[in-house]
């Protein structure tokens, strides 16, 4: 097995080993962050400003989220179920600045109370994506802005989409209902 590999093996073991540890499940996607230009992209599309509340769901690094508070004005929560990527978020916000404006929760995305955004960005797979559907619809208010990186949520077409340097970012509106003619 080459080394790549084998290190890729042994860092995707270490988190499931750090998330059991903290009563949660193994992540469900390995870290890949997203961007800057990507970043920004998003929270433009998404229109945030002063009064938003950005959750980041499955937030890495923390990126999106120092971003939406040190760029855009708006709060932020950051939701990962990797204690590491928690960790390394809060010291991202904090030579960043915006400590102040930005929280980071190590929960599992699935079971987090996201009702208070008002702007949800994604970098999940699409099946992921999918599974998360019925939550985004019963937990978030209508004329809530959902933005995701790469990957597209199934039959829920986006009322936006732009390309960014080879990556594409997918915007929704969460309904007042769901879409009758879409399975979950």
């Amino acid at each position: 097995m080459p080394i790549t590999r084998r290190l890729s093996f042994v860092l995707i073991l270490s988190a499931a080993a750090l998330a059991q540890e903290n009563g949660l499940r193994a992540p469900d996607v390995i870290f890949v962050p997203t961007p800057e230009n990507v970043v920004q992209q998003m929270l433009k599309l998404a229109n945030v400003h002063k009064g938003d509340v950005v959750y980041d769901l499955g937030c890495g690094d923390g990126r999106t989220v120092v971003a939406a508070a040190r760029d855009f004005g708006a709060r932020g929560v950051g939701i990962d179920i990797n204690p590491e990527r928690i960790k390394e978020s809060q010291e991202n916000a904090k030579t960043a600045g915006v400590t102040d404006r930005v929280a980071f929760r190590l929960e599992d995305l699935f079971e987090a109370n996201i009702k208070e955004a008002t702007v949800v960005t994604l970098y999940l797979l699409p099946s992921l994506n999918v599974k998360l559907r019925p939550k985004l619809w019963k937990d978030l208010k209508p004329g809530t802005r959902i933005v995701s990186h790469d990957f597209d949520m199934g039959d829920w077409k986006p009322e936006k989409t732009v390309s960014v340097d080879g990556h594409t970012v997918y915007f929704w509106t969460v309904p007042v209902k769901p879409p009758a003619d879409i399975k979950d």
